[in-house]
């Protein structure tokens, strides 16, 4: 993987396709930096957030597509993002570039790379490291699976979106690189929260707890996001909970595939599934912490379900 070679390029109109919490940062950074965003989602409602931050909204995907050269795609699963690029069909022009943002299946990304570059059309799987929160303040990392040629044509638009950029390689590797970070990202996450609720039925100070935490060789940057959530019981999400089980499932059909086990990241989907069925599915995803604060754990229960003792406060 190498770092991207920054190249001077005027700003320009770029398209956005979904406007949730990391695409309103995507479209409030390239505002900043003087780009023009012309956006559409679903969601009357996020179409009106992009207006007020000075963003333009066609009356359609289609119609965003028509008018923009590089497209950027923010959407929750591949299977929207199919159905979405197959709703603009010959609206996307010859030449055009897609920029998909979206965690999804490695195979789907290759899908649609081979089926847009039939028509003349480029594609990236251009995932990104890092919470919404994370994308805001600078830090995200981007990983970017696609032709190198592509990926330079999108240097200046990495300047503005990405802390740091790497071409991973070919189509598909991006998102799978993306699966792995998630995979670390996610187990220290679960990891620091059944610390903080072993440290809670211990008796000793939470607060305390993760400060010495952060003073010690256990310290992970998670911490520093989502240890100050855990202990506030604070879930505005920053990254939905929902969307990182999505991630997980993701995560354990690759692994199958490869013919490997994971077994810490099954245990972790189980922690999820259960926060998701406590009702925390919408909240950030540091509220994992809750199905641990109300189950009961046993010697077992890398194999079996969590059970609940209490519903959340």
């Amino acid at each position: 993987m190498s770092p991207v070679v920054s190249t001077s390029t005027e700003p320009r109109a770029v398209g956005l396709i979904g406007i949730g919490l990391m695409g309103t940062v995507l479209a409030q950074r390239l505002l900043a930096a003087g780009y023009t965003v012309q956006g559409w989602d679903v969601d009357s409602t996020r179409r009106e957030a992009l207006r007020r931050l000075g963003g333009a909204v066609p009356d359609s995907a289609a119609a965003v597509a028509r008018g923009v050269d590089r497209l950027l795609l923010s959407l929750p699963t591949h299977d929207i993002v199919a159905g979405v690029l197959g709703e603009m069909g010959a609206e996307l022009a010859d030449g055009s570039l897609v920029i998909d943002t979206s965690t999804g299946d490695p195979a789907a990304a290759e899908r649609q790379a081979t089926s847009l570059g039939g028509r003349g059309v480029a594609y990236l799987d251009a995932t990104i490291s890092g919470s919404s929160a994370v994308l805001q303040g600078g830090e995200a990392v981007f990983l970017v699976g696609g032709s190198a040629a592509d990926f330079e044509r999108c240097a200046d638009l990495w300047r503005v979106l990405a802390g740091k950029v790497f071409h991973t390689g070919p189509v598909g590797s991006g998102a799978r690189q993306k699966l792995v970070s998630n995979l670390v990202l996610g187990l220290n996450r679960a990891a620091l929260a059944e610390g903080l609720v072993f440290a809670e039925r211990l008796g000793l100070d939470p607060a305390q707890t993760l400060h010495l935490l952060r003073e010690s060789l256990a310290y992970s940057k998670i911490m520093d996001a989502k240890g100050p959530k855990m202990l506030q019981r604070e879930y505005t999400p920053q990254a939905r909970l929902s969307q990182h089980l999505k991630d997980v499932r993701l995560m354990l059909a690759s692994a199958g595939e490869a013919g490997l086990a994971l077994p810490l990241s099954d245990a972790h989907r189980r922690i999820l599934e259960r926060a998701e069925e406590l009702g925390w599915g919408e909240s950030d995803n540091s509220a994992l912490i809750e199905a641990l604060r109300t189950a009961e754990t046993t010697t077992s229960s890398l194999t079996s379900p969590l059970v609940s003792r209490n519903a959340p406060s």
